[in-house]
């Protein structure tokens, strides 16, 4: 039974190989099948709607690529004598151990934005690399040099020695609209190019979930994975208008939810332009702390308007100190351009060089000017360095603010010395924070200066109960000194 089963197999497959062929036993001439026509392409809009991006993807696909970063990691720890601390094993030396620091490889992906094989990507992606490595669409694959990296844009230029590469033409993002068709295309986890869409769910975002100082982010719930880092977002018409950079990652996987983030593109035109010409890119400084202002804390200072950018401080010697600005100013425009974000206004000023003359319109005791600042020049290390610690003497009292539910005392010159504070007659230091109290809730912590309530100077916990006493059931607008800065919140006792 079985052999016949096995036999009827083999004259099916005999059949079918010799099925649309009339040669071999017989010696007949070959009868070639008749070739079935190409499928047409599937078309782009059917009835004014879009049904396919392959077009957008087979112009701009070409020029994403993939990057993988070799770095030494640090020297692997000895491992300890399996023996334990047995004397009697001292004795035998162990064998040597491999000492090379291990190679830790990283993967990212970029983009050609010029035939000549300029590329842009995330300087996340490179940083530290000894060895960059570039694999086109096409497989393959060239040794980068890193041009320049700019870590507080997050951004790197990479050069490849190609000619007449595909590259991307970089788009305007300041015209990219929130609903505006997006597709990211990168290297997500390593398993090829993949293409994704979404749409641009924001703009201007800010995440702080990196060590980049300036983020001006389009959103998008566009999927970008690992390994999309320094992949292109790119709108309809294939022009280049972000590069991805980050996620906000969900689950204990720590996949995408879909909310990322890509560097529009006239930020990294900027930052590369200056890469390329200088190595280096350099950022202007107005030297002040800004916050943008809240519904609460514009009726603490009796405006009408909830529009502008709060200066909680501003540094002596800085541009904005020698223009005029004070502790406390609303800045409504620059150089006549509203500006009603801090971000905004900070991202504004970095992508001005320094040496710049700006004009900045002001509000201050309800009245606006205009005064002129001449900018400095941004360093990340210096913006960053706490003021300078100095001796004080001084008395000493505690006391507890049961509207605020804070317990406040007097600063000596021990605790001026420790948070860093001009003089011990400056503010109440906050001693303890009753974490159900409104204090608590606007983000006051244990160690934070009170130095003011409303505008008005307090150096002793009897001066703060005044202040909350005398504002009734108005918010308090109370300026903090916290890390050596000041910041400016806002409490509804």
């Amino acid at each position: 039974m079985h052999s016949y089963r096995i036999f009827i197999l083999v004259l099916i497959t005999s059949a079918a190989m010799f099925s649309g062929c009339r040669t071999g036993l017989f010696g007949s001439d070959t009868v070639e099948p008749p070739q079935q026509p190409a499928a047409p392409a599937a078309p782009i809009v059917v009835d004014g709607t879009r049904t396919s991006y392959a077009d957008v993807v087979q112009k701009t696909s070409p020029a994403v690529v993939r990057i993988e970063a070799e770095s030494k990691g640090r020297t692997a720890r000895s491992q300890q004598s399996p023996f334990g601390d047995d004397d009697f094993f001292r004795q035998f030396p162990m064998p040597r151990q491999n000492q090379r620091p291990p190679t830790e490889r990283g993967m990212g992906s970029g983009v050609i934005v010029s035939a000549d094989g300029t590329i842009l990507t995330n300087a996340h992606v490179v940083d530290e690399a000894e060895k960059i490595t570039v694999l086109l669409s096409d497989n393959k694959s060239f040794d980068a040099k890193l041009v320049g990296i700019d870590k507080p844009s997050d951004l790197a230029v990479l050069k490849i020695e190609a000619q007449n590469m595909p590259f991307l033409t970089l788009g305007n993002s300041d015209s990219v609209r929130v609903g505006d068709i997006v597709l990211a295309i990168g290297n997500p986890l390593g398993i090829g190019q993949s293409v994704t869409a979404g749409i641009i769910s924001a703009k201007g975002r800010r995440t702080g979930l990196s060590d980049g100082s300036f983020e001006d982010f389009l959103q998008t719930d566009a999927p970008i994975n690992r390994g999309n880092s320094g992949g292109a977002l790119v709108n309809l018409s294939g022009e280049l208008i972000g590069i991805n950079s980050q996620i906000l990652a969900g689950g204990p996987s720590g996949g995408n939810i879909g909310i990322g983030f890509s560097i529009p593109s006239n930020m990294a035109k900027s930052v590369m332009d200056q890469l390329l010409k200088d190595g280096k890119v350099s950022r202007g400084m107005l030297g002040v702390n800004i916050q943008t202002l809240t519904e609460d804390t514009a009726k603490a200072l009796d405006l009408t308007d909830v529009s502008g950018v709060l200066v909680s401080n501003v540094r002596q010697g800085s541009s904005a100190d020698k223009a005029g600005v004070k502790r406390g100013d609303i800045i409504t425009a620059i150089n006549g351009e509203k500006i009603d974000d801090g971000n905004v206004l900070r991202n504004k000023v970095a992508g001005t060089l320094p040496g710049t003359e700006i004009k900045l319109t002001i509000l201050r005791d309800g009245n606006t000017q205009d005064l002129t600042a001449v900018l400095d020049e941004f360093d990340l290390e210096d913006s960053a360095r706490p003021n300078d610690q100095r001796d004080n003497n001084g008395p000493s009292l505690e006391r507890q603010s049961g509207k605020l539910g804070l317990t406040l005392q007097s600063v000596t010159p021990q605790v001026a010395r420790q948070l860093g504070l001009a003089s011990d007659n400056e503010g109440v230091v906050v001693t303890d924070v009753d974490q159900s109290g409104v204090g608590a809730d606007a983000g006051i912590a244990r160690g934070d200066v009170l130095l003011e309530v409303n505008r008005t100077s307090v150096n002793s916990p009897e001066a703060v109960q005044t202040a909350i006493e005398r504002a009734g059931a108005k918010p308090l607008l109370l300026l903090i000194a916290r890390k050596g800065q000041t910041i400016y919140l806002t409490v509804r006792p």
